[in-house]
């Protein structure tokens, strides 16, 4: 019979490792908090004193949707569009500021510990274990 990952054996590691991964990471993610200072006047990029605002990011999508809407097969049309979301996620992501809950060296330490030992079994359950 065939265990996790194809290999002979595995199973238990597989499984405990899944559960610990899935719990560490778990408490990792949940212990994360997201701050973002969005808006249509915010300065995503820029240079010295020039910058692009968020709101400035709209003129080309506009363009492009109108492209796509003369015709759908318009290349320049679909890059202005693609191009815009992309630069308005990167922004938006750039802007974001992460903060780390404030929590004891063992709870990090049991976090770490459920996350990466629950890798490491998982992973070498997908070895071949020689019966």
């Amino acid at each position: 019979m065939r265990g996790a990952g194809g290999s002979n054996g595995g199973e238990l590691s597989f499984l405990i490792g899944l559960m610990m991964m899935i719990a560490g990471f778990y408490l990792l993610l949940s212990s994360i908090s997201i701050d973002s200072r969005f808006g249509f006047g915010m300065r995503l990029y820029g240079i010295g004193s020039l910058g692009i605002t968020s709101g400035m990011l709209m003129i080309p999508f506009i363009i492009g949707v109108i492209f796509i809407f003369y015709n759908s097969k318009n290349y320049l049309g679909w890059l202005l569009c693609v191009g815009t979301v992309l630069a308005l996620i990167v922004g938006v992501l750039a802007r974001s500021q992460f903060r780390f809950a404030s929590m004891s060296a063992f709870d990090l330490m049991l976090i770490l510990i459920l996350s990466f030992g629950g890798l490491g079994l998982f992973i070498r359950s997908l070895r071949s274990n020689p019966l």
